[in-house]
């Protein structure tokens, strides 16, 4: 007799297991503590064998008997149910463990110790924002051109072109380690070139000379801590990159030679990069030794708690407070020193080595880590001397200076 819902609704259990068949195989195993399970009982290659279908009511008996029937119809096709299940279930564990998401963070960490901890926190916050959500679940090898379109449009209709630019290139990086690790045959980033919007590059704000005796009175009226201004007045004798001035340790510091030796690790070109240190920045230095030197950062974070550095956003946030919005931001001070150096006569390329740009000539650069050392010392003091005058609101001069040095 053939099972009913009434049935198996009322089937209670009993001291020992037992089974309330439903024919062809199919029953419904009742243990003792009152666990209701369906079993498919059938033959393959004349070996008996055990399907578990379920357990009641989350399988139904309706649904019980549509498993019933699959599995016979995978016998009678001469394939084993039981191994067809575990292949499923194999390669839904198989597809969870290289998801997107997965081979992304393994990328991520496998490359991670190469950069800076701005430019790795940076890059992950990308993918987590506009990636993970869109395609993170889906199995990287499922993951088609189309369906990393759809969500770079998603993007560029917010107007961020360049964020769109960016992730394109990280996803072809990650796809590409995919491929190397045997996760995929293809990179579907291949696909995509020139589907994008055009991104437009712009230059970092910044101001001209003559606007910074004015800058300097703002500076100094604006409200916020002693920190944060000695950070802008730093990063202005410096102009080195935010993320390298966050992350200055007092070791770097070596006054008697009068020198910042930047760790490779924390600058963007990956090479120890030396700061000449002129009077003004030694004396700004011995002001701030007295606010942070017992630790080791220069600029610890003054929410300690939950960062251990001065927030990436910090110095942009006060010179926005000073009114500089869209007018100027940290990154500018390094054009503002480039402009107005090479006005004033210094070799393009010694003003060049103390940016640390790169070095285009792979054999030059080797040689180039202290290279124009004296030039730029001089350089280094001069420009110091000239946001002198301009805080104390003198004419600056940006007339030839080749002759001084």
């Amino acid at each position: 007799m053939l099972l009913t819902n009434t049935a198996i609704k009322n089937a209670k259990p009993k001291e020992k297991p037992y089974k309330l068949a439903d024919g062809d195989g199919l029953y419904l195993l009742i243990k003792p503590n009152g666990g209701k399970y369906w079993r498919l009982k059938y033959r393959y290659v004349g070996k008996e064998k055990l399907l578990a279908l379920g357990t009641y009511p989350e399988v139904t008996l309706e649904e019980a008997r549509d498993k019933r029937r699959a599995a016979r119809k995978l016998l009678t096709n001469g394939a084993d149910p039981s191994g067809k299940k575990k292949e499923e279930k194999r390669r839904k564990a198989y597809n969870v463990e290289n998801s997107f998401q997965v081979v992304a963070k393994e990328w991520f960490d496998t490359n991670k110790p190469k950069w800076t901890p701005d430019h790795a926190e940076r890059l992950w916050r990308r993918l987590d924002l506009h990636m993970i959500p869109e395609i993170g679940d889906r199995p990287i090898a499922e993951v088609k051109a189309l369906d990393l379109l759809d969500a770079l449009r998603k993007i560029e209709k917010r107007g961020t072109t360049e964020t769109s630019h960016r992730l394109l290139q990280t996803c072809g990086v990650i796809f590409r380690y995919a491929v190397l690790t045997g996760r995929i045959q293809y990179n579907p980033t291949q696909d995509l070139k020139g589907a994008l919007m055009p991104h437009k590059a712009e230059s970092h704000p910044t101001i001209e000379a003559k606007a910074l005796p004015d800058f300097f009175k703002q500076l100094e009226a604006v409200e916020t801590t002693e920190l944060n201004k000695l950070a802008i007045r730093l990063l202005m004798l410096s102009f080195v990159r935010q993320g390298e001035l966050r992350q200055a340790k007092w070791e770097d510091i070596d006054f008697k030679a009068k020198e910042w030796r930047l760790p490779a690790h924390t600058t963007k070109m990956r090479d120890l990069h030396i700061v000449p240190l002129a009077k003004q920045t030694i004396k700004l230095l011995e002001d701030l030794k007295h606010l942070t030197g017992e630790g080791a950062l220069l600029f610890p974070s003054q929410q300690r708690r939950r960062h251990a550095m001065m927030s990436e956003n910090t110095i942009n946030h006060v010179l926005r407070k000073m009114g500089y919005r869209d007018k100027l931001v940290g990154h500018g001070f390094r054009a503002l020193a480039s402009t107005t150096l090479n006005e004033m006569g210094f070799p393009p390329d010694v003003i060049e080595r103390q940016l640390a740009h790169m070095e285009r000539n792979k054999v030059r650069a080797a040689y180039n880590r202290a290279e124009y050392l004296p030039q730029r010392r001089d350089m280094m003091q001069k420009w110091g001397d000239y946001l002198d005058k301009a805080a104390r609101e003198e004419k600056v001069i940006t007339g030839n200076f080749k002759k001084n040095r």
